[in-house]
């Protein structure tokens, strides 16, 4: 099949992104006609987020309030799933409360329970109908890059204490996203308790989701991607390989840090030992004990602690693969476009060949002719006026395709942009906290060895 003539690849190709500074465009269009006031209450700086607040639009008015939105509770329950058979599950208790409310009133605090899965349905949900997204990822079902003193157990609570964690983080994400925070279906997940699921399914999301089959033969049969998403998917494959090999580091290091500070347990107990043969340095030997067991102790919660820094690094290690869905999503619409644009390129190409008698390619119609004779007039009249039509139609979809995917360039680079300003901003806290703990971690060491070198002074 030949290429389509040159007017038509002009269309194939993606508009120019606009100026980084017009990014509110493609914000705007997205969201309507909303109030243009409440814009201003969008968080940009996670302020809000770090306070545990989100901008959501309740369904009664639509319009933007700030809520307090918190994962308080877990627990571990028993039930039957969809086969009938008994599970064991931990369900989660979501509390929200307006923070905007009339001086004397009492405010009200709403609570539901919800499961993991409930969780990925909801993220299912968005990834669909906001294909243009960076949408938050969910938390890890089960842990991964854990040192190995620390139990890899789904129901472990300590596990489960971190994962009420990034769920609750996942929340105060989609509910500080100036667009995801409108969504009905999120407001309705968490003030909703019964029925939601139906709600969710009655949306039809599960039929416009792309099939992964159809999305790899995009990939690999693209003729003209796009060089800034095809950058994009590099980076996000580098990004989690690297944060990938650093939490591995850690974990490594984590590890090997557990049997140092476990191994001066032997010095606290050698020298209390020690201490009951001597009488003179006996009292010494004896604090110089103490100090080291304190220390040997101290690892258990510095390695807690060290894996809610971890889990940061992991939120995005799954934002990742968040990047990737939208590069992905490009992909598809890209070769639709070209697929649009081929066949209108044939349809003309036939449409010439009929009007004017001569074919300038092979085609099983054109060997059909020559064995069994020529058309008549009419029959030709006819299928030029069919093929009018269907290039007309074509002209038509093509066109709105390209609209589409122009629209879909601009809103989902200007919500890249958000993303990586708060990346960068999320990553730089999260790396120089773990380095104040580290040093923490080594003046608590220096500490116990220059009180222990006091007590050897004293003897």
């Amino acid at each position: 099949m030949e290429q389509a003539p040159p007017d038509l690849e002009r269309q194939w190709q993606p508009a120019p992104l606009e100026p980084l500074g017009h990014a509110d465009a493609g914000l705007q269009a997205a969201v309507g006609e909303e109030a243009e006031g409440s814009r201003d209450e969008v968080p940009g700086d996670g302020t809000e987020h770090a306070l545990g607040l989100g901008v959501l639009m309740t369904e009664n008015n639509f319009g933007l309030k700030k809520i307090e939105i918190s994962v308080s509770e877990a627990e571990k329950r028993t039930g039957r799933n969809a086969m009938n058979m008994q599970e064991t599950y931990t369900a989660y208790l979501i509390e929200t409360r307006s923070v905007e409310h009339t001086d004397g009133q009492s405010v009200l605090t709403d609570s539901l329970w919800r499961r993991y899965s409930e969780f990925e349905l909801l993220r299912n949900y968005l990834l669909v109908y906001y294909p243009h997204i960076v949408v938050p990822p969910l938390p890890e079902k089960r842990a991964e890059f854990v040192w190995h003193k620390l139990s890899a157990d789904n129901m472990d609570p300590d596990f489960v204490e971190r994962r009420r964690i990034g769920l609750e983080n996942f929340l105060l994400r989609v509910a500080s996203h100036p667009i995801l925070c409108r969504d009905k279906i999120f407001y309705l997940f968490l003030t909703q308790e019964g029925n939601w699921k139906e709600t969710v399914n009655e949306t039809g999301f599960q039929l416009k989701a792309d099939s992964r089959l159809k999305a790899l033969n995009a990939t690999f049969r693209v003729k003209n991607p796009d060089k800034r998403f095809t950058e994009l998917k590099h980076y996000s494959d580098e990004l989690q390989s690297v944060i990938s090999h650093l939490l591995r580091v850690r974990a490594r290091v984590a590890d090997r840090l557990y049997g140092v500070y476990k191994v001066h347990g032997n010095y606290g107990r050698v020298f209390s030992e020690w201490s009951a043969i001597e009488k003179e340095m006996g009292d010494g030997l004896q604090s110089a004990g103490h100090h080291m067991d304190v220390y040997a102790s101290s690892i258990d919660d510095i390695l807690e602690d060290e894996e809610h820094y971890a889990d940061q690094l992991k939120e995005y290690l799954f934002y990742a693969e968040a990047l990737r869905a939208v590069c992905r999503k490009h992909e598809l619409m890209q070769y639709d476009l070209e697929m649009a644009a081929q066949d209108l390129a044939s349809k003309k190409q036939q449409c010439e060949e009929l009007a004017t008698g001569t074919v300038r390619t092979f085609s099983l119609k054109g060997m059909t002719t020559k064995l069994f004779g020529q058309e008549t007039p009419e029959q030709r009249e006819a299928r030029i006026k069919v093929l009018e039509e269907q290039i007309n139609e074509g002209e038509q979809q093509l066109k709105s395709k390209n609209l589409e995917g122009r629209e879909f360039v601009k809103n989902a680079w200007a919500d890249i942009e958000r993303f990586k300003e708060q990346k960068n901003h999320d990553l730089k806290e999260a790396l120089i906290s773990y380095a104040v703990m580290q040093i923490s971690m080594c003046k608590k060491g220096i500490q116990v060895w220059t009180n222990a070198k006091e007590c050897f002074s004293k003897m």
